[in-house]
């Protein structure tokens, strides 16, 4: 039997806002079109030679009720007024024959803009530890940044990020994910 390697994957986020917790969770699977899928949360890698397709492009592949794999970041609140966000990260290497990384971030009180820098910002900072660009033990981010982009081993870093403000008497959820295509 082959090992599973996706070829594909595409990001997809969504928010659910519901009276019941689970609930809040399905309308943020619906919203992000993967609520009809088994989601099987995995951990970091981004695989070798694999594309990033837009979101209808991967559900065509799709049937449901499928075991799917994904990268998924999640957050809930059930306070009004309370900032929340889930995000990916995505970092790709120049060398397509070597793996990238895809990071997982969720925040209160962040951004979306923030939440999802950050995301990007720690998926290109694993990737470039795994690449052998050195960083110096004091080195701000700003800096370690500057290095990964002039080392050139780095091609591209993407985020998908959603963030929502609670409702009293509501819980809501917002999700991010990078889901593999088989």
């Amino acid at each position: 039997m082959h090992p599973f390697v996706p070829k594909e994957i595409f990001l997809t986020k969504g928010i659910g806002r519901h009276p019941e917790k689970l609930a809040s969770f399905e309308e943020a699977l619906r919203a992000a079109k993967i609520a009809n899928f088994n989601l099987v949360p995995v951990s970091s890698i981004f695989p070798p030679n694999c594309k990033v397709v837009p979101v209808h492009k991967g559900l065509e592949k799709m049937k449901s009720g499928q075991v799917v794999h994904c990268v998924i970041s999640r957050n809930a609140v059930e306070e009004n007024h309370r900032l929340i966000s889930a995000s990916v990260g995505l970092a790709i290497p120049k060398d397509r024959s070597q793996h990238g990384y895809i990071s997982e971030h969720h925040s209160f009180g962040e951004t979306e803009d923030a939440s999802g820098d950050y995301a990007e910002d720690l998926a290109a900072l694993m990737l470039a530890t795994t690449l052998g660009i050195q960083f110096e033990g004091d080195t701000n981010w700003n800096q370690k940044e500057e290095i990964w982009k002039m080392s050139g081993k780095i091609v591209r870093t993407a985020n998908i990020t959603q963030s929502a403000i609670g409702r009293s008497g509501y819980w809501t959820t917002v999700i991010a994910a990078a889901v593999f295509v088989a």
